[in-house]
């Protein structure tokens, strides 16, 4: 699995900006705009435009391939200050609980991002898929 999304959206609020930010298709909401978005990860190229449409902080892109032991976990990061490359850090789960340590590979800020940072943290594989915030040590 490449670079694929991860849409965490538990709320059943009227709300639909990922599905216009994804180019392919690969995101779907539909007519009731309080439906949880649907992902078919076929479709995804894992560009990230939904991370920063987002308002809800609910979109992730994640590499399970990253490497034989870790995956990456890109995240939307709105504090100050930022994370930097090669930086430590705790990864925090939807409860706020750490659930693993973390290193920063990458911070992305960019204006095509409307100025929310991304950063994409590598952490060990089998926690990625509950990834969804990051603590500064």
């Amino acid at each position: 699995m490449a670079r694929k999304v991860l849409v965490d959206c538990p709320e059943r609020i009227p709300c639909n900006p990922c599905e216009y930010a994804c180019q392919t298709g690969a995101i779907r909401v539909g007519e009731d705009l309080t439906a949880i978005p649907e992902v078919n990860l076929d479709l995804c190229t894992g560009c990230g435009r939904c991370i920063v449409a987002c308002p809800g902080q609910a979109c992730f892109v994640v590499d399970l391939d990253y490497s034989p032991h870790e995956a990456s976990v890109d995240i939307p990061y709105e504090y100050l200050p930022l994370p930097v490359k090669g930086q430590q850090v705790r990864a925090r789960n939807n409860e706020g609980e750490v659930i693993c340590q973390a290193h920063v590979d990458k911070v992305i800020v960019s204006p095509k991002n409307d100025h929310t940072p991304i950063v994409r943290l590598i952490v060990p594989k089998d926690k990625a898929l509950q990834v969804r915030a990051l603590a500064m040590e």
